[in-house]
């Protein structure tokens, strides 16, 4: 799917929507994405905070999303685990940066060729306007290429 039209449907997607997660940039090669986070009354918690449930909703697919698009159909691609760390209180907008490089994409197919699967680890910042470090999530996937389909 074109980033475009990626874009602007995962900002319609109701779960992001509602809790008021943006995606502000994405890369027309996936490799890029950033995503926001302004602070309102549906999504402060109850010391007027941001709620730590859409911090991590910010950075939940993204990373499997990117690598979807990026490896193509012949890969699946999954979230397996999450860890979060709260640093800081967000008490404004926050955003995140997700990155990946050529480099790491040759390394996963390179890798999946023997058909194992990977279980590549990426880790992300949630910062806020003045770059304070509001927590850090790491996110565990399943990288696997598909085996050929029996003729």
């Amino acid at each position: 799917m074109r980033a475009a039209a990626f874009k602007w449907r995962i900002n319609l997607y109701p779960p992001f929507l509602g809790a008021g997660i943006r995606v502000e940039r994405i890369a027309d090669d996936y490799l890029e994405l950033d995503v926001s986070l302004g602070l309102r009354w549906f999504n402060r918690n109850y010391v007027g905070t941001q709620f730590g449930g859409s911090l991590y909703a910010m950075t939940d697919p993204f990373f499997m999303l990117m690598l979807m698009n990026v490896l193509g159909s012949d890969y699946i691609v999954w979230d397996q685990a999450a860890k979060i760390d709260f640093v800081s209180p967000g008490k404004g907008k926050v955003w995140v940066r997700f990155r990946l490089t050529m480099e790491e994409i040759g390394r996963l197919k390179a890798e999946a060729e023997s058909g194992a699967p990977l279980r590549p680890v990426y880790t992300v910042e949630v910062r806020d306007e003045q770059d304070t470090l509001v927590a850090r999530v790491e996110k565990t996937l399943y990288v696997r290429k598909k085996k050929p389909k029996q003729v």
